[in-house]
């Protein structure tokens, strides 16, 4: 999947893009509509972390009374995260001073 994600994120439902990286001995797994990133000494355990904090951020919004507006849930992009994104998906390889260990698309 490329570019950004088509879909207005609800509290019921959604898509949001993660990316998995290491920097430096560090992996951080980040969740890009949500800007909440997460860290880790494995991979896997920094994805893990970073699929409970965004379930964990939807269940807290559905809690809040009276939000009509979803703009926490489709927030803007960090534009350092955007970039690494789009440079994933350019069709020229464009390297990267991190190693990616995974990204794609989730669903809320």
């Amino acid at each position: 999947m490329r570019g950004k994600v088509s879909v207005m994120n609800t509290p019921k439902s959604g898509k949001f893009r993660h990316i998995v990286f290491k920097d430096g001995n560090t992996w951080y797994a980040v969740a890009l509509e949500f800007n909440i990133v997460e860290s880790a000494d494995d991979p896997k355990l920094a994805f893990m972390s970073l699929l409970q904090a965004v379930d964990g951020y939807i269940k807290s919004f559905r809690k809040v009374k009276g939000v009509m507006k979803f703009n926490a849930l489709n927030q803007k992009t960090d534009p350092d995260y955007e970039k690494l994104w789009s440079n994933l998906h350019s069709s020229k390889p464009v390297k990267s001073p991190f190693e990616i260990n995974m990204y794609g698309v989730s669903t809320v």
